[in-house]
């Protein structure tokens, strides 16, 4: 067990901060959706059914919507695009370029698609921006779907007629500004660990240079 959490720790922190902030995320959530029902008379709610509203599933969606976007972006940029000095880029040259070498079928511990090869092989080469490109689908629709919910749901509080669907809410400036405003966030976080990275340090990570490295070397 020690040394299973030990080989895993990185994705165990990140996930039990994730857990951590998605329920804080639902108990503030919750206390802030049912204020709005005491300020309209309406009955309040408890957690679990809170959890199925489209108040919670809009919040949350639309972040994991950016996040997964610009991961998917990052790593298709990263097999063209360069940026000379950075740790996160390839060789402006090409030369050392490891991740662009042809997979080698025979070599020991080789995942099951590479002995394989075949349509396997092809799907698996982009396996990596398939699947965030195919999590953030999923997480539009279900802001699209969230907001939607969340809409209708506001517009009944203050006794107005609301049928906004799924598909209706992708035509409201309000969807957009909610994607757009937290698209545009995290692509300027990659910006700046980017070029950051091509100026600055930090000891014993992987995503930055080594210390005495040139600020013009590329890569790590």
């Amino acid at each position: 067990m020690r040394k299973f959490l030990y080989e895993n720790s990185l994705t165990l922190v990140l996930l039990l901060i994730t857990l951590g902030a998605l329920a804080g995320q639902a108990l503030t959530g919750w206390h802030q959706f049912n204020a709005a029902q005491r300020d309209f008379g309406q009955a309040t709610i408890g957690l679990g059914a809170y959890l199925t509203t489209g108040h919670f599933v809009e919040s949350v969606f639309e972040n994991w919507e950016s996040e997964f976007l610009q991961m998917g972006c990052y790593v298709m940029f990263t097999i063209w695009l360069r940026q000379k000095g950075s740790a996160d880029s390839k060789q402006v040259d090409g030369s050392g370029d490891e991740v662009d070498r042809e997979p080698d079928p025979n070599k020991k511990d080789a995942p099951g698609p590479v002995r394989r090869g075949g349509w396997v092989l092809a799907v698996y080469r982009r396996s990596l921006t398939l699947a965030l490109f195919s999590l953030f689908a999923v997480s539009f629709v279900l802001h699209a779907y969230g907001a939607a919910r969340n809409h209708n749901h506001e517009e009944a509080l203050k006794g107005k007629p609301a049928h906004e669907t799924t598909l209706s809410i992708l035509g409201t400036s309000e969807f957009w500004f909610q994607s757009l405003e937290n698209w545009q966030s995290e692509f300027l976080s990659v910006a700046t660990v980017v070029v950051l990275s091509i100026f600055l340090r930090q000891h014993g990570s992987p995503e930055s240079k080594p210390l005495d490295a040139a600020h013009d070397e590329t890569g790590e």
